[in-house]
């Protein structure tokens, strides 16, 4: 008898990487569009006026909510983003690929191996210096720029090979999540930290209690569930750790299941909050931070060979180019030898190496842990963006045309 390959999926998850494929195309496509317009105002004359806006404070200080519009959009509106990469964790554990040892083996490790191995790079590079506390910079993938490229680049590329994507994306989110929370946590108040499992847990528990109601009234989990949520955002902000981990822990606070008596065809309350609220992820939060975020002056960051020669740049490029590539692929191969885990039917070699490069599209998170690794320190902050942006880019380029060329012989 044929044993099962490690990541063949069944029709019903198929059709679920073609849904999540078309949604967050339109949403890559955006976060580029952001990055670009940021770049151009912010090396135009227009560039006062960019900067004003970003680092207007806006909020209430005896809440310490009294942000710049630029951490805004990364404490605040990356919630919303964060929000749904725990929606999407919980799908997988509980009804998706994670779900399975077997068919969650290899994408698991190549996301582990895609994270260690460009942060050692970045460390070989780093070591001992200034920019060492950027480690964790490369180690993140970009699922809606990826996805985009995919889109574009691979219609006919087998389904499995999507999901081996997809699957390692959510895992490599789940890491770097960790690692926000544990690595960028500068001081901790536990008080507003104790305070903030309060309405965490009676979210959780309506979420549960109720989710038909609210599945099936929208104006509810409006109503209701977000000002609870926002409680609880506030008070994981004042506790010190960064507040989009308030994002996530209310996306695992969300059931799977309407109740005991699902059926196949039973989206349940993750899945209908995902539908509701990835447009505004995708459409608006994403987007929107991009635009703050990557607006970067050329000028200001000093000539090409200071940049150029920055060690900070070199372990970002490197880890993007180099260490994700040889990480994820490196690791997928050692599984495969090692165990009895095997390749899909119709995937190739040559196609998890053009998985493996694109998963070199940081971006998003990796321009969120910039920003966290060198707030007190602008020329790196710089400098590292032009390097994400820069490596990103050309890992998109790489990736597409070898997905491209293996798209026509499938």
């Amino acid at each position: 008898m044929t044993e099962p390959d490690a990541f063949t999926p069944t029709t019903r998850e198929t059709l679920r990487v073609v849904e999540i494929l078309r949604k967050e195309t339109v949403g890559g496509f955006l976060l580029v569009g952001a990055a670009m317009a940021a770049l151009i105002v912010a090396n135009s004359p227009a560039r006062g006026s960019y900067e004003r806006l970003r680092d207007t404070v806006v909020g209430y200080a005896p809440w310490h909510l009294d942000l710049t519009v630029g951490h805004w959009a990364s404490d605040g509106l990356l919630a919303v983003f964060f929000f749904l990469v725990g929606l999407e964790l919980k799908r997988e554990f509980v009804d998706g690929e994670l779900r399975s040892p077997r068919t969650a083996v290899l994408p698991v490790l190549a996301a582990f191996g895609g994270v260690a191995v460009p942060a050692l790079v970045y460390l070989s590079v780093n070591r001992g210096g200034a920019g060492a506390h950027g480690w964790a910079i490369p180690t993140a993938t970009d699922i809606a720029f990826a996805v985009a490229v995919l889109a574009v680049v691979g219609s006919r590329l087998p389904a499995s090979l999507r999901l081996f994507l997809l699957t390692l994306a959510v895992v490599d989110d789940l890491i770097a999540i960790v690692i926000i929370a544990v690595v960028y946590t500068e001081r901790l108040a536990w008080a507003p930290l104790l305070l903030a499992a309060v309405p965490l847990a009676a979210f959780a528990l309506l979420a549960h209690r109720w989710a038909d109601w609210f599945a099936r009234r929208q104006w509810a989990a409006w109503t209701v569930l977000l000002p609870l949520g926002i409680i609880a955002w506030a008070l994981v902000h004042a506790s010190g750790i960064h507040a989009t981990i308030a994002g996530v822990l209310l996306g695992f606070a969300v059931p799977v299941y309407r109740g005991s008596d699902h059926g196949p065809g039973d989206e349940g309350l993750a899945g209908q909050f995902e539908h509701r609220f990835r447009p505004l992820s995708a459409g608006f939060a994403v987007p929107v931070f991009a635009f703050l975020s990557a607006g970067v002056s050329l000028a200001g960051a000093g000539s090409m060979g200071d940049t150029l020669g920055d060690p900070v740049v070199i372990g970002i490029a490197a880890g993007l180019l180099l260490g994700k590539p040889i990480g994820i692929l490196g690791t997928t191969w050692l599984t495969v030898t090692a165990t009895r885990a095997k390749l899909a039917p119709g995937v190739r070699w040559i196609d998890v190496a053009g998985v493996s490069l694109l998963a070199g599209i940081g971006f998003t998170v990796s321009l969120l842990v910039a920003e966290l690794s060198f707030r007190g320190n602008p020329e790196h902050l710089d400098h590292a963006k032009i390097a994400i942006l820069a490596a990103s880019t050309t890992a998109a380029i790489l990736a597409g045309t070898l997905l491209a060329v293996r798209n026509r012989r499938h």
